[in-house]
């Protein structure tokens, strides 16, 4: 045990208490919230922790072994704290979560009480119901590898080890006509293909939406431009003069691997396993029935 919890213990253990929860929240992006339940902000570990944010805790569902611990944070949205473009944005999306609970007269003595990540958010009537879940959420993930004919991996990931900001494979362009958020006119970028940046992705590198990203749908090259199509629109506005980056898509065929990425060494399925009409086949006297490879 620390040093700061065995001095909160001592203080529970006095009878009189003066405590309080405190949250950090750590996004993507990089920034660093602190909230407090106190009638007064606290700052400790260099984060200033706000009060009267209008956020508060359910209670915490905490056991031992590899069960998952939960509870949820309730708040209200105003622009000074948790605000709704930023919440529908996404820039809360799987966000690092701690909760604390502190002395808030010796922020001294306090003791970490949940760390996890933000999962689920529910919006009504200008507040917010967001899901905590904790670190024990990843061992409901699937691991290992699967057996399939196409790639598991992700594009540019740590099994891919391909390095999608190449210029050969990403594109940097800048804004020049309006956009809705899902259609984005755009130079026509004749060093890349028909259809390069389809099952890609749309990073957001400067304004309002810098650092969110969104999935291609639809990639049309023409004569003097091209359209690119999201599946899912960006709630943060994208304005002329903002930047963005086009990343190449992959349907994670191995054919798609081995010539448009050159990366079949690293291809993360099984391209040559039998279908199912191998599976159903039965030796004939006109084909070849030495046991010998199908491919």
């Amino acid at each position: 045990m620390s040093a700061q919890s065995e001095a909160l213990e001592a203080h529970l253990a006095s009878g009189l208490t003066t405590v309080c929860r405190c949250w950090v929240i750590r996004r993507a992006d990089g920034v660093v919230q602190g909230f407090t339940d106190h009638d007064q902000p606290l700052s400790f570990d260099g984060i200033a922790f706000s009060a009267n944010a209008g956020l508060s805790a359910a209670a915490l569902q905490q056991s031992t072994g590899l069960s998952v611990d939960n509870t949820e944070a309730v708040g209200a949205l105003s622009d000074f704290a948790i605000s709704e473009q930023d919440l529908h944005g996404g820039r809360y999306d799987n966000a690092e979560v701690e909760i604390w609970l502190v002395n808030w007269a010796d922020t001294e003595a306090r003791k970490l009480s949940f760390r996890g990540t933000i999962g689920e958010v529910q919006q009504t009537d200008g507040a917010f119901r967001a899901e905590l879940r904790g670190l024990a959420e990843t061992l409901n993930q699937p691991q290992g590898r699967i057996y399939r004919a196409d790639c598991t991996a992700l594009l540019g990931d740590a099994s891919c080890k391909l390095d999608i900001v190449a210029a050969d494979f990403s594109v940097e362009v800048e804004i020049a006509e309006p956009t809705d958020g899902v259609l984005f006119h755009l130079p026509a970028l004749g060093n890349f293909g028909a259809r390069w940046f389809e099952r890609g992705v749309v990073e957001v590198l400067s304004g309002q939406a810098a650092g969110l990203n969104r999935s291609v749908k639809n990639d049309r090259r023409m004569e003097s431009r091209r359209e690119v199509e999201v599946w899912e629109s960006f709630t943060l506005p994208i304005v002329v003069g903002d930047r963005i980056r086009l990343v190449a898509g992959c349907d994670k065929r191995a054919e798609t691997c081995r010539s448009k990425f050159k990366n079949f060494a690293n291809f993360q399925g099984f391209p040559f396993m039998p279908g199912e009409d191998w599976l159903l086949s039965y030796p004939t006297s006109n084909t070849r029935n030495d046991g010998g490879s199908l491919v």
